[in-house]
């Protein structure tokens, strides 16, 4: 049967469409399971895939939106971002194993960070002779031919399989969306050769409905009474978390619960907004001054409250841990001495918390004087942090150049860091108090930041965007792609480096090591960066970004402000700020 369809811009002349593929269903399957974006990096493995999607464009159709993503790691660093603000689990689509592999670092960051991600990648085809539509045709075909390629991901996803016949491949998406959003969340993989993906197959209908993810887990009842006993009975409670904040609502009711029993919070490393940073119960983020005098520790959604090497609660403090993973299945070696373990949601965990308190009796004077000290504490911790922030001479301190972001941006305004040994002055200086507005990668690979501001600022184009970023992990990001894509997809935001010319990290964790080691003598760290590049060149080199480098501190509020009216133009912007550099030394 011949047609005429019609697209804008583009009229087909006696198009025939005369089959329906494994591609086609695949990619009508993706639609039926809500995904609205594909992050693209294609090859020779994805012909019936594009031509299903060219098919789809000619009659109309509707499919998940794709989206050309020069670098896989940014293709799935934005498809996370994506799903960190919306909670909507979103497409990769990638090339065999080398496009497996170039994935790096940023499938480590969604695994950890236990967030829903499709992965679809390519096989070799199986034929090399022309026996089936989609054989060999390419020299590159028989060098990508690997014996495990599935293997390469193993251990960073929650659920891998390969379509053996698209007879069943719509029943093959629903199980890696079912998996993938069940908690813990997390990125799945699926492959397909050519073959398979070329196969006519009939068509079915749209059954994801009968695909029910897991229903949250909540405490048992005793498991609520033992912990509301005990924090009855504490004299100095402490709360810790990382991640309770990727469900905002879930931070509304922490609010409620600390407030009744004036339980202090501290947020270890977070990757959320978990609490509001100017509420009087917020002790900041280093939980270790806090814990050797804590009798009851509630340790919710957090993956290391604490370091066993800096810091131990006293025998007789009670911890209970509760976490969607409590004890960390996927992590090999890991300990955290607890009362009990609970497998459990915040949301669900904290409502049941909040409804056994209403029904009983607290000594309201106790924690009316514990909240008092607490707020006293809240304030002159704070003040302290503002003595922080100064110019000093010529130089640009982090501190400083944090106060100059928090006059530019406002509560809605959503934060990315990935400053790594800025985290926590960003933290201090910078905080935020709105549920959703602050995002940490969740994970311990760099190079995450540009690919998920891009990610987010889909999720939400109404949101102003920001991502903060070392040096380092900036490079890692790929900034040429990313801001290839944030031109090419309508995606601005403001990048703001925090450049301190090397790897900080890498020189503080030798220092802990050996304080009075040689390296340190001979300042020999093989982490620096003198020859720094023009970092924000690159940017507007690849997306025409607005491009600034700073070293005077007394420029940066009027150069901050102006790189946020280029953003709120449509224009991305990188503003290079020159830190203190960790060392002058080179190495060689």
């Amino acid at each position: 049967m011949k047609d005429v369809y019609k697209v804008e811009g583009y009229r087909t002349s006696d198009t025939l469409v005369e089959s329906y593929t494994t591609s086609d269903a695949l990619m009508e399957a993706l639609q039926e399971v809500g995904i609205s974006y594909l992050f693209c990096n294609l090859g020779s493995d994805h012909p019936s895939m594009i031509e299903a999607m060219a098919k789809a464009k000619v009659e109309g159709k509707e499919l998940p939106k794709a989206i050309i993503c020069p670098h896989e790691s940014v293709a799935l660093s934005a498809a996370q971002g994506y799903a960190m603000l919306s909670g909507q689990a979103q497409g990769v689509i990638i090339h065999t194993d080398v496009g497996t592999q170039n994935l790096g670092g940023a499938v480590h960051n969604a695994f950890r960070a236990r967030v829903p991600v499709f992965i679809f990648a390519g096989e070799t085809p199986f034929t090399m002779d022309g026996e089936l539509p989609g054989s060999r045709n390419s020299y590159v075909n028989y060098l990508q031919n690997v014996y495990d390629q599935r293997g390469i991901l193993r251990s960073y996803v929650k659920w891998e399989a390969d379509i053996r016949t698209g007879k069943n491949v719509k029943q093959l998406i629903y199980r890696a969306m079912q998996m993938a959003k069940s908690d813990p969340a997390g990125p799945v993989y699926l492959t397909g050769a050519r073959e398979v993906l070329e196969e006519n197959v009939e068509k079915l209908p749209d059954s994801w409905g009968e695909w029910a993810s897991i229903e949250s887990s909540s405490l048992p009842p005793w498991g609520v009474e033992e912990i509301v006993s005990a924090l009855l009975e504490a004299r100095n409670p402490l709360l810790i978390t990382s991640y309770l904040g990727r469900k905002t609502k879930a931070a509304s009711k922490l609010i409620e619960f600390c407030e009744k029993l004036a339980i202090p919070v501290v947020e270890q490393i977070p990757t959320y907004v978990n609490f509001p940073r100017d509420h009087s119960l917020h002790l900041g983020y280093d939980p270790n001054p806090f814990i050797p005098d804590a009798d009851c520790i509630i340790a919710i959604d957090t993956d290391v409250p604490w370091v066993t090497t800096q810091v131990q609660p006293k025998e007789e403090c009670k911890v209970y841990f509760i976490d969607l993973d409590p004890i960390k299945e996927e992590i090999p070696l890991w300990h955290i001495s607890a009362v009990k373990n609970y497998r459990a949601d915040a949301y669900a965990s904290l409502v049941q918390l909040n409804d056994a308190l209403a029904k009983r009796d607290i000594n309201e004077e106790l924690v009316q004087e514990r909240y008092h000290c607490l707020a006293k504490h809240h304030v002159e911790q704070r003040a302290a942090w503002k003595q922080e922030e100064k110019v000093e001479g010529n130089t640009i301190t982090p501190e400083w150049l944090t106060a100059c972001l928090r006059n530019v941006v406002d509560d809605e305004t959503i934060i990315l860091d990935e400053t790594i040994t800025n985290t926590m002055t960003v933290a201090k200086h910078l905080p935020r108090s709105k549920a959703g507005t602050m995002f940490g990668s969740g994970g311990t690979s760099l190079g995450w930041n540009g690919g998920a501001a891009i990610g987010i600022k889909l999720a939400d184009p109404t949101k102003t965007v920001v991502t903060l970023t070392g040096d380092g992990s900036y490079l890692f990001s790929v900034p040429s792609s990313v801001h290839w894509m944030s031109r090419r997809y309508q995606a601005p935001f403001l990048t703001v480096i925090y450049n301190n010319e090397g790897w900080n990290a890498t020189k503080m964790n030798l220092l802990k090591r050996y304080p009075n080691g040689i390296a340190k003598q001979t300042d020999s760290y093989w982490v620096n960066f003198d020859q720094s590049a023009d970092l924000a060149k690159i940017a507007e080199a690849a997306g025409g970004a607005y491009a600034r480098t700073v070293t005077d501190p007394r420029e940066l509020p009027e150069v901050l402000q102006q790189a946020m009216d280029e953003v709120k133009s449509g224009k991305s912007a990188v503003v290079d700020v020159r830190l203190a550099n960790i060392s002058n030394q080179i190495d060689y």
